[in-house]
């Protein structure tokens, strides 16, 4: 796979639970919470693959 289509991915991936956690918050803040730093992870390795 391309380096570019894997750093989209990682975004989309990032993206998707930031939604669940807007989703989560009122509900479950502990698993908002845990989707909140999943999204952190994607969202870093996105920035961190399509820079090298």
């Amino acid at each position: 796979m391309n380096n570019g289509v894997v750093g989209v991915l990682l975004l989309a991936l990032g993206g998707f639970l930031v939604g669940g956690v807007y989703s989560t918050w009122k509900t479950a803040k502990f698993m908002a919470v845990v989707l909140g730093i999943a999204a952190l992870l994607a969202i870093g390795g996105a920035i961190f693959w399509l820079m090298s």
